[in-house]
């Protein structure tokens, strides 16, 4: 009766064990795959975070700046009568102290346009406009925008002097309330603050996001603080133990 019952007591113990490797066996592609799933996602968000910090840097001179520039000058957001006095076509870096468009916001400019307006605070009418018989500001510089260059496709000086140099008609245009001699050829107030708006916004969420899920994943002081820290509940067991 005792090697009987051993014997079935072994079998019994053989066949549980026999399970155990083909279970085993069974759950290894799957880790596998999650753990390649989990590289990949980690390689894709580190390069979002990376990107995001460069975009930033990016944006901050071509858009940030202009944008905050524009806000702080404080221009009439309708557009004012304004007509052209005298257009300059220059070249060198003694004549072209100034400019009122450059294609290129980072190098000087070698040839430029110089053109001066005369503008009056009476608001524009798209149809019959007419000359005022005064003028508020006279021979101030006229600008592509607040920065005074910009690059291509958006800022095109050659179409800007043909479109502005040569007109003795008036024309609208914007100027600053706190600078009355800074006068822009365009302005939106609805654009400049939504491109301040996404410039600031998307690269903060993205690199945010992507920082986030990295902590949670690789970061084991984020894990223990947002599940609690288990190894003293693990160590100190319930009284009912």
């Amino acid at each position: 009766m005792d090697s009987d019952e051993c014997t079935v007591i072994m079998g019994a113990e053989g066949g549980g064990g026999g399970g155990g490797p083909a279970d085993e066996g069974e759950l290894i592609p799957v880790a596998t795959l999650m753990e390649k799933a989990k590289f990949y996602t980690s390689l894709c968000l580190g390069t979002t975070a990376i990107l995001s910090v460069f975009g930033f840097l990016f944006l901050i001179p071509f858009v940030v700046d202009p944008a905050i520039t524009s806000i702080m000058a404080d221009f009439e957001p309708r557009p004012v009568t304004c007509v052209t006095v005298s257009h300059v076509y220059a070249e060198g870096l003694r004549n072209c102290s100034w400019a009122s468009c450059r294609e290129g916001c980072t190098s000087a400019a070698l040839r430029c346009h110089q053109i001066l307006v005369n503008y009056s605070r009476r608001a524009w009418a798209e149809e019959g406009a007419r000359r005022p018989d005064e003028w508020d500001v006279a021979d101030t510089r006229l600008l592509v925008n607040t920065e005074g260059c910009g690059y291509p496709p958006r800022v095109n000086c050659s179409e800007f002097a043909r479109r502005y140099g040569r007109t003795r008609s008036p024309f609208p245009c914007y100027y600053s309330h706190a600078y009355p001699e800074l006068v822009v050829a365009r302005y939106s107030w609805d654009d400049t603050l939504k491109y301040l708006i996404l410039s600031l916004v998307v690269p903060t969420l993205l690199f945010g996001a992507a920082i986030g899920v990295l902590s949670y994943w690789y970061c084991p002081g984020c894990n223990r603080a947002c599940h609690g820290n288990n190894d003293y509940v693990e160590k100190f067991p319930d009284k009912d133990e």
